[in-house]
């Protein structure tokens, strides 16, 4: 994959070059890493049905491989969620999909909205003290474009951040967006 673009959010891109910079160095590692050289999903889609597409499930796994190859491990807080009428306890969790020291990295090929609940997942963890700095790895607009209908690209969550000035998330996040080498 290729690193098109980057974000800093609140002095996120910042703080991985000042206090992090071998992760950042890593991360990068693991985009250049990941090599998509074709199409391989057939869509089902009404809109685009029978045209040959980027399969998310396929770049997923790929960088779950090379972020463990790396030493990333996954982030879970579980906690107690009572019923509303108080009969019951849910044991809920918060997840991260990649972390090391106080770094959270989740890498979103879904949804808009999966998007932006990273950005609170983000938010717990640093609230928590457990996270220093957010990155979110995600398709650009010319990517998203080859992909299934419903993923969604980056430029919408950072002209939405942007939009939200300083209000939310209020933790620092880098955000960066892809694209495959070879179309």
């Amino acid at each position: 994959m290729l690193k098109v673009y980057e974000y800093s959010h609140l002095g996120g891109l910042e703080i991985l070059k000042v206090r992090y910079p071998q992760i950042e160095r890593e991360i990068d590692e693991v985009i250049a890493q990941v090599l998509v050289e074709k199409k391989g999903k057939i869509s089902r889609e009404k809109a685009k049905k029978g045209k040959m597409l980027y399969s998310p499930r396929e770049m997923n796994l790929k960088f779950k491989e090379a972020f463990k190859e790396r030493g990333f491990k996954e982030l879970r807080d579980y906690y107690p969620i009572e019923t509303y009428d108080g009969k019951q306890q849910i044991k809920a969790f918060k997840q991260i999909d990649f972390v090391k020291e106080k770094v959270l990295v989740e890498v979103q090929f879904g949804k808009y909205a999966f998007m932006f609940y990273d950005m609170a997942k983000f938010q717990y963890f640093y609230n928590k003290e457990k996270a220093d700095v957010g990155v979110e790895i995600v398709p650009s607009y010319y990517l998203h474009k080859e992909m299934s209908t419903g993923v969604s690209y980056g430029e919408q969550l950072i002209y939405d951040i942007k939009r939200l000035e300083r209000n939310f998330p209020s933790v620092p996040v880098k955000i960066i967006l892809i694209d495959v080498k070879y179309k």
